[in-house]
Order: structure tokens, then C-alpha cells, then sequence
């Protein structure tokens, strides 16, 4: 499977993360999108700038799914260290 998402949304969402661009990750998403983290559902924007934007843990998708809608990924932070993520 490709590493990097066929589905333009999608790319554009991975590509957001990848280079640490938090107007493009927030503008990749609609108003009602929703985190679930270990399967908690938390507040994106803080999760999102706690967890990817000021922990230094900008990552890409290593594998997608054949739809793009799956991604999985090695992300590598200042806080948790590395860990696969799906």
C-alpha cells in the first residue's frame, strides 16, 4: 500500500501533520470532527497542539489503507516517545 494517502483530503491532512502546519490540519478538518485517544474522545485542538504541534512530533503515514481513510504511522514525540498509531 502507498505511504502517502491517494485522497487528496487525506493527503493534505497527513502533509499538514508531516510539516507541523496547524492552519492547514485545522483546515483539513470540518467544524465537527472529533480525537479519540486510546479510545477517549478529547478536545481536539488542545489534543492536537499538545500531542503533535508542541511536543516536536511531526510525522507522516508509512502505510494507508487501498481507500486512504486508514493511516498508520510511527509518531515520535518529546513527551511519549515512539509509538505506532493507526
Amino acid at each position: 500500500m502507498p505511504a502517502h494517502p491517494t485522497d487528496p483530503a487525506v493527503a493534505g491532512f497527513v502533509t499538514a501533520v508531516g510539516t507541523g502546519d496547524k492552519d492547514a490540519f485545522f483546515a483539513a478538518l470540518t467544524d465537527d470532527s472529533i480525537m479519540s485517544d486510546d479510545g477517549t474522545e478529547r478536545a481536539l485542538a488542545a489534543w492536537a497542539d499538545n500531542e503533535t504541534f508542541s511536543a516536536n512530533g511531526p510525522q507522516g503515514a508509512e502505510d494507508t489503507s487501498a481507500d486512504a481513510r486508514l493511516l498508520t504511522a510511527t509518531c515520535t514525540d518529546s513527551t511519549w516517545g515512539s509509538m505506532r498509531t493507526r
